[in-house]
């Protein structure tokens, strides 16, 4: 079965996430904005989703995870729980 490892931002606002988006790019660090501005439990730990399998995350998080280029920020993208912002490391 398919697996990959991500990390995310998740935040209220579409704004604030094209805004996180703007400071990653910018040379900001990922997990250091995450720890600060993720509503995401998995923000305590820089965003870090650990080694995720389809089906395991909201369709529009699957569909990036799982289809989206590698090693970029992806976002913002919209569920139902705000705005996220998705980094992939690899996938099998």
């Amino acid at each position: 079965m398919a697996k990959a490892m991500a990390r995310h931002i998740l935040v209220k606002t579409e704004a604030e996430a094209a805004a996180l988006k703007k400071r990653i790019a910018a040379g900001e660090a990922f997990d250091v904005l995450a720890r600060k501005y993720s509503t995401c439990p998995s923000g305590k730990k820089g965003g870090d989703l650990g080694e995720v399998r389809p089906g395991q995350m909201v369709r529009s998080i699957d569909q990036v995870i799982f289809k989206k280029e590698l090693r970029t920020v992806h976002g913002p993208i919209k569920s139902q729980f705000g705005y996220h912002l998705v980094q992939v490391f690899y996938r099998d």
